[in-house]
């Protein structure tokens, strides 16, 4: 989605300047895995107007394969708001409904180019925008596990998209098909309640996958394997500036060094970093930080 981001503070409406950027959790997460050295290829579909060919530009300066990127000329690419109130807190005003993205397909997927990735990466979000984007979603996972790739999944619960109960139902069906599933400590709430951490990895690991990955914002993260491996991991001291995105570039820095043969932990050190990183600037793609400013990180901190 199109970002546009208030600089000042106060109720949408009467805020004069915004910052264009882009948005959207698994664009996020695309770009930050290739701005942290992984090969990385997209599967969407935009609008043929000038956000989407924006969106274009961005992935193929990222390095982002946008060859199974497709363009539909009579739809929009959605947009979205982010406000801020005098407080800080974060409002988010979405126009997405009909967009090119609520399109996608089962017909969109390619079986090859999909057998051909390490690992297949999806969300909630993008099963709540529309019934075929949500089926697409659940073929990719279907195609990428019969390959032997890997498949990540993101809760990512958004309420304001789909009814609460069918949420829960239609995430809870894509924890069984996945191997790695993330989600946040709101995430949690809104399927399980006030459940304490180790309760909620617990219940996601029942559903089968082979780990899981709560965020938990400042105060770091909770991984936990199948095989009864689990360890809490600290987060690092930043001063947040906007948290949006944050997640995604988390999940991505996950995934890159786990799958590049990092242990859990080192993994989830290694994703708190960048997710730390991305709440230091404005926007979900621009504070987005580089292998090399993430290992640069650490290090001046002392703590591989």
């Amino acid at each position: 989605m199109a970002e546009f981001a208030a600089t000042e503070r106060g109720r949408l409406s009467n805020v004069a300047t915004f910052r264009r950027g882009w948005g959207g959790d698994t664009s996020n997460f695309i770009v930050a895995a290739a701005r942290l050295g992984a090969g990385a290829g997209y599967i969407a579909r935009l609008g043929g107007d000038e956000f989407g060919r924006s969106f274009l530009d961005l992935w193929r300066q990222e390095g982002v394969d946008a060859s199974h990127v497709i363009v539909e000329p009579d739809a929009f690419t959605a947009v979205y708001f982010i406000s801020l109130d005098e407080d800080g807190r974060h409002s988010f005003t979405y126009y997405r409904a009909g967009s090119a993205a609520s399109r996608l397909s089962p017909a969109d997927l390619d079986a090859g180019y999909l057998s051909a990735a390490r690992v297949l990466h999806t969300s909630g979000i993008t099963q709540a925008i529309s019934g075929s984007a949500r089926e697409t979603a659940v073929e990719a996972m279907r195609v990428a596990r019969a390959q032997g790739v890997t498949v990540s999944y993101d809760a990512n619960v958004r309420p304001r998209l789909m009814p609460l109960d069918g949420l829960r139902a239609t995430i809870s069906d894509a924890f069984e098909r996945a191997d790695v599933v993330f989600l946040s400590v709101e995430d949690a709430g809104h399927l399980y309640g006030s459940l304490p951490a180790g309760a909620v990895v617990d219940r996601v690991l029942a559903r089968g996958p082979k780990a899981a990955v709560l965020r938990q914002g400042a105060a770091g993260c909770l991984v936990a394997a199948a095989d009864g491996r689990r360890v809490a991991v600290p987060g690092w001291p930043v001063e947040a500036v906007d948290a949006t995105g944050a997640g995604d570039a988390f999940n991505a820095g996950f995934l890159v060094q786990w799958l590049g043969g990092a242990d859990l932990e080192q993994a989830g050190r290694f994703a708190n970093a960048v997710g730390a990183l991305t709440t230091r600037g404005i926007g979900a793609v621009a504070p987005i930080p580089r292998r090399a400013q993430v290992e640069a990180f650490i290090e001046g901190r002392g703590r591989l």
